[in-house]
């Protein structure tokens, strides 16, 4: 039986009126008197309805955003932007709002997503991200509440709508426009092991060098945050090898203009010395010098898709699961060469 405001009122030792005020915040009640009001609604797990008033049409007609959860990553990374336009119009189509959240660590992430949906809060949620093992999808379908992925499921692929691309093709097709071009010493500057786009990346990158009859290298492949400092510290990695790579697969532009800056310091010039294919075609990849030869993943239709189909689950209970994959492209630029035959230059003291 769901717990009430009467509940937590008589738990409390005050009245049910007291209980709406605290929620609301009111500046009449005591921080005293909200504590205790609050310590009551945490041991007896309710979570206030902050949109009673829709209870009549059972719907808030808002999306829950969840963001991955690191205060940095989410708000550094230019695919979040693009990603959220995407979500937002086709949000806007059909008259919903969007309520975002977010954590410092996954505990976070999943408490607030619980708030979300006990509180009845949102409709539905759309997930930016895809872990492996991750218990907030755990708990949405424990839960039957409405929600869309953006990226690969870790597990029951048939049992979870999802947006994403074909990555491993997509990191496969990467690393072979290297291969085209004469290089047989790659590696791969991917973002944590954790996540499927990482996974489904180097795999892609692992294939297509297995074809190529060329050695898979351990230490070539490097796992950071999709971070700026992360694509730094990959790059002062690879570089100290006895034998670097000639040619680098990175799986974001964010990492990959940290690469360039990087390689610049070290006096390695992009692409005489080694050349870099990127993901995700954002502005900087265009902006940066040389222009990085990027694979465009289409974020902004990555958003739109999510937002468009979690709305049709919404209003439709019977809607079946979905797989969506989205074309990708690879756009060329000035960040590719021949492999350089007097080896490369570089001071790493």
């Amino acid at each position: 039986m769901a717990v009430t405001i009467k509940d937590v009122a008589m738990l409390a030792n005050v009245a049910p009126s007291t209980v709406s005020r605290v929620i609301a915040d009111s500046s009449r009640i005591s921080e005293e008197t909200k504590r205790k009001v609050k310590k009551a609604m945490e041991q007896l797990g309710y979570h206030p309805n902050f949109n009673a008033r829709n209870l009549a049409s059972q719907s808030t007609k808002v999306l829950g955003l969840v963001m991955p959860s690191s205060k940095d990553v989410g708000f550094q990374n230019p695919f979040f932007p693009t990603v959220l336009q995407g979500i937002s119009e086709g949000a806007q189509e059909k008259n919903y709002a969007l309520h975002m959240s977010t954590g410092k660590s996954k505990k976070e992430v999943l408490d607030a997503v619980i708030q979300m949906v006990q509180g009845k809060r949102v409709d539905g949620v759309i997930l930016l991200y895809s872990n492996v093992d991750d218990p907030v999808i755990s708990y949405l379908k424990e839960q039957r509440f409405p929600f869309v992925l953006i990226g690969k499921p870790y597990t029951d692929i048939e049992e979870i709508t999802h947006v994403d691309n074909d990555n491993v093709r997509a990191g496969k097709e990467a690393t072979e426009y290297l291969i085209g071009h004469g290089h047989e010493k790659i590696g791969f500057i991917g973002g944590s092991a954790e996540l499927m786009v990482t996974v489904d990346r180097i795999a892609g990158y692992q294939q297509a060098l297995q074809n190529a009859d060329l050695t898979i290298i351990n230490e070539y492949m490097i796992h950071e945050e999709f971070l700026r400092e992360g694509g730094q510290g990959a790059v002062r990695e690879l570089m100290a090898l006895e034998q670097p790579p000639t040619a680098l697969v990175v799986a974001d532009d964010f990492m990959a203009l940290g690469v360039l800056n990087k390689l610049d310091e070290l006096g390695i010039k992009v692409p005489d010395d080694v050349s870099i294919v990127s993901f995700n075609n954002v502005l900087l990849a265009e902006l940066a010098r040389p222009p990085l030869t990027s694979v465009d993943i289409n974020i902004f239709e990555l958003g739109y898709q999510a937002s468009k189909n979690l709305i049709v689950m919404v209003e439709n209970n019977n809607e079946p699961t979905k797989r969506l994959i989205i074309s990708h492209q690879i756009i060329e630029r000035s960040s590719c060469t021949k492999p350089n035959p007097d080896g490369i230059g570089k001071d790493i003291t």
